[in-house]
């Protein structure tokens, strides 16, 4: 069992790993920039060290700085987290290098996957239904119109590298391909370090359907069912539940089926999930792969009574998976916000200091919370302040109690997008289950003044 376990992370991830250690009995370490040095969770953690300037770069993206803490600090194994350095296949290496456990897959399947271009093809050999597009990059504007020719329109310009709707574009004209290309490119180079871009077919209105997985290093896989994320703003998912409404059982069995033959195709390791589009005939489409634990983990640990992190730990520690696909049984439905600190109609940030901050009670609540009264929202981080995760043993009771906390949620001195929140789980079409990608565009900004 490990003793000692460093969280390479921050705000209401590092709360939540730190929770499933003391559960365990194992000692943590957190690391913390100076502007998070009133943070919670540097004061939940058993040690905790500073580690640069508010800036990512300077503090939870510095690589040998973390590596440093967690020798002098003597830890056997580091958990990443989600976002920061999760993915990041020199991380994983270096810790590998150092004799430390990273809590995660291998380097070298997270570098893999981390490429979508590279992805779709190890998903292709795998059998997983892939998007009519391209395995190539781009390298030049004429190639891009000439593979839009070939593909047709709509169709989507995506970041080989990218992640949260960052380098990606819906493009319905060759000459919004044009404009397209080099601004997605410069930006795609600006966020990952790699400008590489490619094309896919659009789907429209699809829904986004991903499921959860864990993999021992014994071959052993197992489905944790699937979460519907069509809720979306600007590709960035705002509500999450399980199971998803907008499944047949037929279609989920497929898709839990696809997920386990992709895993072991890989040798995947640890916790993982698997995004797939799913069309209005119910035909699924690989999009991508996380090789991490994912910010909407909880809706799967209500509806499945199975602690994902602490299944991380045990598979990190080379442990064989206690559980398998007939011990694991589906009860109730869950549903995940994501409280951030911006404002509901623009969308800018909104950081400042929360002078109150109530978090409702009542059964079937969970609160997965980075922040405080009094607690300061610098303008240096993901402006995600918390999750609200309701549970119920029908969906329906599940939605009246997510708007029913929602209502009763009260954060004072800044911004919050609880109003948007309350909007959405309100309305006739999300309590209906009738959700895709575009809901937001649809049904919530027609009826906001967005400044631009």
């Amino acid at each position: 069992m490990f003793q000692k376990i460093l969280i390479a992370n921050r705000g209401e991830i590092a709360r939540r790993v730190i929770r499933t250690c003391k559960k365990l009995n194992i000692q943590t370490v957190a690391v913390y920039s100076e502007a998070d040095r009133d943070a919670l969770f540097v004061r939940e953690a058993d040690e905790a060290y500073e580690i640069g300037k508010p800036p990512v770069s300077l503090s939870y993206l510095n690589i040998e700085k973390i590596i440093e803490v967690a020798k002098k600090a003597k830890v056997d194994a580091i958990h990443p987290g989600y976002g920061l350095l999760s993915e990041n296949a020199e991380f994983a290496k270096r810790c590998e290098e150092e004799g430390i456990t990273f809590i995660g897959p291998k380097p070298e399947v997270i570098a893999a996957m981390g490429s979508k271009l590279e992805a779709r093809v190890k998903m292709k050999e795998a059998g997983v239904p892939i998007i009519e597009g391209m395995n190539v990059a781009i390298e030049s504007v004429e190639e891009a119109i000439k593979a839009a020719e070939e593909i047709g329109y709509p169709l989507m310009l995506k970041a080989s590298s990218g992640g949260g709707g960052i380098g990606m574009q819906r493009i319905y004209h060759p000459e919004e391909l044009e404009k397209a290309f080099e601004s997605n490119k410069k930006r795609a180079e600006s966020y990952f370090g790699d400008g590489t871009l490619y094309i896919e077919k659009c789907i429209e209105n699809p829904h986004h359907v991903e499921v959860q997985i864990l993999a021992d290093v014994y071959g052993n896989v197992v489905p944790l069912f699937e979460r519907e994320c069509s809720i979306q703003r600007r590709n960035q998912k705002v509500i999450e539940e399980a199971p998803s409404p907008t499944l047949s059982d037929t279609t989920r069995e497929k898709m839990l089926e696809t997920a386990v033959q992709a895993a072991k195709y890989i040798g995947y390791t640890n916790a993982g999930t698997f995004e797939f589009l799913v069309d209005e005939k119910e035909n699924f489409y690989f999009l991508e792969m996380n090789t991490r634990l994912q910010v909407e983990h909880p809706v799967t640990e209500a509806i499945t009574g199975i602690d994902l992190v602490e299944q991380q730990i045990r598979i990190a520690q080379g442990l064989p998976l206690e559980i398998n696909r007939e011990s694991i049984k589906m009860k109730g439905h869950a549903i995940e916000a994501r409280i951030y600190a911006e404002d509901p109609v623009t969308f800018f940030p909104s950081p400042g200091t929360i002078t109150l901050l109530e978090l409702p009670e009542g059964e079937g609540i969970r609160h997965d919370c980075a922040v405080e009264s009094g607690f300061n929202v610098t303008p240096f981080y993901d402006p995600m302040i918390g999750k609200l995760i309701c549970y119920g043993e029908t969906r329906e009771q599940a939605c009246e109690r997510l708007i029913q906390a929602l209502k009763q949620y009260k954060v004072e001195g800044i911004k919050t997008n609880i109003p948007m929140l309350i909007k959405i789980a309100s309305h006739e079409e999300f309590l209906r289950g009738n959700i895709t990608t575009s809901f937001v565009e649809h049904y919530y900004l027609p009826n906001v003044q967005v400044t631009k």
